[in-house]
């Protein structure tokens, strides 16, 4: 079994929303939680969550139980700069992994099944990326083998992961199985997305 980190990208100051984000609420749980809890299904260790905005208001709020915090100081930078923090913080903390399982705190309709799918396909694949098919282009979920380490430490801005993802699409794998990949934005976006979960 391959030894694979998961981390929950979710620094950004949520500037479209006018709010914190990853505090809002769909039936009680906040945005964060309801991707913690997925995670925390699937996996019961090795689980972290990058946050840089907002950052004692966010933990004071969320269930951390399980849950190792890794501190985001250029979330300006865009969300390249979290998982660049992440790759940093594992080498200096000396933590090994065989592969990280990067998702977004904002795609609520993302089921557990496709996450198990992802990870089933990066256990049987060597050295493959792990990516989710957006139609157009690939994106987040995504689960990058080490092999890809050093080369992700140098990506930048918000689009860097993606540009990351999309030149590389001879070496990327997607799961069979579709999900919903909607990520939440604005205020419209949330207000959309819970009127699709009430029909």
């Amino acid at each position: 079994m391959k030894n694979i980190a998961i981390v929950v990208l979710a620094a950004g100051k949520s500037s479209r929303m006018n709010s914190i984000k990853q505090l809002e609420k769909i039936d009680n749980k906040t945005l964060l939680e309801l991707t913690l809890d997925k995670v925390k299904s699937l996996f019961s260790e090795n689980i972290f969550c990058v946050l840089g905005a907002n950052v004692d208001k966010i933990k004071s709020e969320t269930n951390t139980k399980n849950i190792e915090f890794i501190m985001n100081e250029s979330f300006e930078n865009g969300l390249s700069s979290s998982i660049v923090s992440s790759i940093n913080y594992f080498k200096s903390k000396k933590l090994h992994f065989d592969g990280i399982f990067f998702l977004l705190a904002d795609q609520p309709a993302i089921e557990i099944s496709y996450l198990e799918a992802m990870h089933h396909l990066f256990q049987k694949n060597e050295n493959v990326i792990i990516a989710s098919n957006y139609g157009n282009k690939l994106g987040v979920p995504v689960i990058f083998p080490k092999i890809h380490f050093p080369s992700l430490l140098l990506i930048e801005g918000d689009k860097g992961a993606k540009e990351f993802i999309n030149k590389r699409k001879c070496e990327i794998i997607c799961p069979k199985q579709i999900t919903n990949l909607f990520d939440i934005d604005t205020k419209e976006d949330l207000q959309r997305y819970k009127n699709s979960i009430l029909k």
